[in-house]
């Protein structure tokens, strides 16, 4: 029989692989830990992501409450706010409409932001969506109210760079998302309130533009990000453990090759001690 791996005196050293197989082990634990951290935070999303879908769907059925007014503007926020539904009174700046690029249900086109002058300051409306040979105003002018209106919506927040990949461009006056204080800034606008409203589905006159439109969905896929990183966990702590075992059979094989070896090195000494 071969000899076993040489230690001290030509014998294997009890527990050699021991510090590598420790740090390998430290290792598998993080990972596993690492997985099941993420999946708990996976569901924690969820939650937080179930309670905003039903916050926003009761705010979109509620019955609709004034605008916040200019001294609560700066309290404006995502949470409190957004999707609530709202109403306000004043006179279109028909003049100052901007045009924002988008992609609808009823096709590409362009979003009609249109300043309302109330008697609180500037409130950008998002009358709704017209198709690119509607482009001009002049097109649509029955949809161009000069008096007083009144309109009800969704109140918004404001949706500051541009879309994807593409930069909003004052200058050229090409616009991918509704970035209330550039549009502002580009249309010399003074005291306008940080969100702007997309208007409901009313008809306009002329059925241009044509308003509610909004889409309101949030990707939940949390559940299923949760589920995949406790399966990763779960697959890597049936691994590690297959490994323990695995590493445990070789030590015991080892440890019977040792003491074999060790028997036989007493037997030799012996038959040495005999024939003295």
């Amino acid at each position: 029989m071969p000899a076993p791996a040489d230690g001290a005196g030509g014998r294997r050293t009890p527990g050699a692989w021991r510090p590598a197989t420790l740090a390998i082990g430290a290792a598998w634990v993080a990972c596993v830990a690492v997985l099941l951290a993420l999946g708990v935070w996976q569901v924690e999303r969820r939650a937080w992501k179930l309670d905003l879908i039903d916050r926003v769907e009761r705010r979109v059925h509620a019955a609709p409450v004034p605008v916040p007014q200019r001294a609560a503007w700066p309290a404006v926020n995502r949470n409190d706010d957004e999707y609530k539904r709202v109403t306000l009174s004043g006179r279109f700046l028909n003049d100052g409409e901007t045009l924002v690029q988008a992609l609808t249900i009823e096709g590409p086109g362009y979003w009609v932001l249109t300043p309302l002058q109330t008697t609180e300051g500037v409130v950008l409306v998002n009358r709704g969506f017209v198709p690119s040979d509607r482009r001009d105003r002049a097109s649509r002018g029955a949809g161009n109210p000069d008096g007083a209106v009144s309109v009800t919506g969704l109140l918004r927040l404001s949706e500051p760079g541009g879309g994807f990949l593409r930069h909003n461009d004052p200058q050229a006056n090409r616009w991918y998302s509704r970035d209330v204080a550039a549009i502002a800034a580009a249309r010399g606008l003074q005291d306008v309130a940080p969100y702007f409203v997309d208007a409901d589905a009313t008809p306009n006159p002329g059925g241009f533009p044509i308003g509610g439109l909004t889409v309101i969905a949030f990707p939940n896929n949390h559940l299923v990000y949760a589920l995949t990183w406790f399966t990763l966990a779960l697959m890597l702590a049936g691994a590690g453990v297959q490994r323990l075992h695995r590493a445990r059979g070789e030590a015991g094989a080892a440890a019977a090759q040792d003491a074999e070896w060790d028997h036989r090195q007493q037997g030799m000494r012996g038959h040495e001690a005999s024939s003295l």
